[in-house]
């Protein structure tokens, strides 16, 4: 993720409503599809086509294009759809193209390239005042409902702003020394049904991980990741809220 600028994690923001479209050009186009064959993937034997299309392809009503993603259905496929596409949100927001992270529209083609429609982003250049300017007036969980423990506290303040369907934050992390594990916690009341939120919310555990790595490579901390596959989310069982349900365990340390 060299190429993705720090700073666009407090830029970003999600756009519901795009206030002014400015209508991208041709260049804008050609570097946005050169950028989608380069987003690095969480799990690297999963297949991924990534389409960016007018939004008049889709049921989408907001922005001026859509970036679609398909996937086949593999262990932590939806995190790695979060993962890849939230690089792309935050390189995105270096060139004041804004995004939203759009789980109920459909595309005209459900399938390509033999693969499954599952996600998509929808896209429009903006101005740059329309953008996040205060971070930390982003309505977010307290730190002490997403977090445990007394290592990397920077790093727990930095990652409580991924976005998330419905701002749901489906996350827990727990730092002891140097190892962090992130939970995703089941049962988060919103106004997306439940059946659909099983399966957003694990996107939102990709997002959060690309937030987290985004720090860490920039902070030069050394990491290596251990991910954990829950039962696929069509079977998931409902648990009693709160219920958590580990992701990944990051082992970390200072660059010599």
């Amino acid at each position: 993720m060299h190429d993705i600028d720090y700073d666009m994690i407090f830029k970003r923001k999600s756009f519901h409503v795009f206030r002014e479209v400015i209508p991208m050009t041709q260049q804008e186009l050609d570097e946005i599809e050169g950028k989608l064959s380069t987003l690095l993937p969480l799990v690297e034997d999963i297949k991924v086509a990534i389409r960016l299309v007018p939004k008049e392809q889709t049921t989408c009503k907001r922005g001026e294009y859509c970036v679609l993603i398909y996937s086949e259905h593999k262990e932590m496929f939806l995190q790695n759809i979060g993962y890849m596409g939230e690089q792309l949100d935050l390189w995105l927001a270096a060139r004041n193209i804004g995004v939203c992270w759009y789980g109920l529209a459909r595309p005209h083609e459900m399938s390509h390239q033999g693969l499954d429609f599952v996600m998509m982003l929808a896209i429009g250049k903006t101005g740059e005042k329309y953008f996040r300017k205060d971070y930390k007036k982003a309505s977010r969980r307290p730190l002490d409902q997403i977090w445990s423990g007394e290592c990397h506290e920077a790093l727990a303040t930095i990652v409580r702003y991924a976005p998330s369907a419905c701002n749901s934050q489906p996350w827990y992390l727990e730092c002891r020394e140097k190892e962090l594990t992130l939970h995703r916690i089941l049962g988060k009341k919103s106004l997306i049904p439940q059946s659909k939120m099983t399966l957003i919310n694990r996107v939102d555990m990709g997002i959060m991980l690309c937030f987290l790595e985004v720090y860490l490579g920039h902070h030069q901390f050394d990491f290596s990741r251990e991910l954990f596959a829950d039962e696929p989310y069509e079977t998931e069982k409902p648990l009693a809220n709160d219920a958590k349900v580990r992701t990944a365990t990051y082992s970390i340390s200072e660059k010599v």
